[in-house]
């Protein structure tokens, strides 16, 4: 069994060893549970890194195709109008 100490500003090293068996990396975040004789600590599981085409579906554009040049003149005009109520 290895041991460690708390530090004035409150922190604990885990040992190299237990680091390196359980797999966990600096910024491993986890949760603190109280129990009757000391704590528990268990690593957050992240979650699952999301890729595009996971949720690409889930916005959905039903209107005509535009081009970049179509987004810019929108956006110019956009500003235009803006400018001539003196909101710029």
């Amino acid at each position: 069994m290895e041991t460690t100490r708390l530090s004035s500003k409150g922190q604990i090293v885990l040992p190299k060893s237990v680091r390196d068996a359980r797999g966990w990396v600096a910024g491993t975040e986890f949760r603190i549970e109280s129990c009757e004789d000391g704590l528990v600590l268990r690593p957050v599981k992240p979650f699952p890194a999301t890729r595009l085409e996971d949720v690409a579906g889930s916005v959905r554009y039903e209107g005509p195709r535009r081009s970049l040049d179509d987004m810019e003149k929108a956006i110019e005009k956009g500003v235009k109008e803006r400018r001539d109520r003196g909101r710029y």
